[in-house]
């Protein structure tokens, strides 16, 4: 791995070790506690949207799962899950979650874009915005493709790529003007934050493409009209959310 790159993965593991010192007390538990699976910012509910499916029976791993609330969902919904991520931290307060509410399932720290786990061992792998903005999608796509079996799923959520577009230097709530250009969204090493990766729609189809992944659907997700602004994560208002997509949510499928 070159020098930059890992520079980038350690100031972003310290970056998940604040954000769970200071955001996962209660506000983890209560995720874990929640019946169903609910999608992003808003809590956009799974049978809604239904980018998952049945989960029943299947091999799923969840790439930079934080907390692991998701792998919680889909344990209880009956999915065999695994869950990954960078952060000793993060994974600390899902093993006590483990401990307190259940339900139980594997924990691995590891890096999305190297996963030491065998190819094709999984029907799907799910990340609800942990991989798609902090890892490089030349590096954890042909992992995640790696990992599937054939005809195995990728469901991943993400900020919109206007939201990117439109979130200040400084990291403050989306503004509704253009803050940077289309390229410059795709790697953005925020000053005094983490470095992220937000590519175009057209570069997100054509790196899939060259993982060997078929996209199914693109969920646009807006606010809900009865949705407030989220306690601590201040990329985009209600308001904002409420004209333009502040998250999509990609299906695709390993050809």
């Amino acid at each position: 791995m070159e020098a930059g790159r890992a520079d980038e993965i350690a100031l972003n593991r310290e970056l998940w070790a604040l954000v769970n010192e200071r955001f996962t007390g209660p506000a983890a538990e209560a995720l874990w506690s929640k019946p169903d699976m609910a999608w992003g910012l808003f809590a956009v509910p799974e049978l809604r949207l239904g980018a998952l499916g049945d989960v029943s029976g299947l091999d799923v791993l969840e790439l930079a799962c934080g907390t692991a609330y998701c792998s919680a969902w889909l344990a209880r919904a009956g999915a065999r899950a695994v869950a990954v991520d960078l952060s000793a931290e993060q994974l600390l307060t899902a093993r006590d979650l483990q401990r307190r509410t259940g339900p139980s399932f594997p924990l691995l720290q590891a890096d999305a874009e190297h996963v030491p786990l065998a190819g094709g061992s999984f029907d799907l792998v799910v990340s609800e915005h942990g991989t798609a903005a902090w890892c490089d999608p030349e590096r954890w796509l042909p992992e995640a493709a790696r990992l599937l079996r054939p005809g195995g799923r990728l469901v991943f959520l993400t900020n919109s790529l206007l939201s990117a577009l439109c979130v200040p230097d400084d990291e403050g709530v989306a503004s509704d003007r253009l803050q940077r250009g289309q390229r410059a969204a795709y790697h953005v090493r925020w000053p005094g934050g983490g470095a992220e990766f937000h590519p175009s729609h057209g570069d997100w189809i054509r790196l899939l493409g060259l993982s060997g992944f078929m996209v199914e659907r693109l969920h646009e997700i807006y606010a809900p009209a009865d949705a407030t602004d989220h306690p601590y994560y201040e990329i985009v208002s209600v308001e904002w959310a409420s004209q333009w997509p502040a998250e999509e949510l990609w299906v695709a499928r390993r050809a």
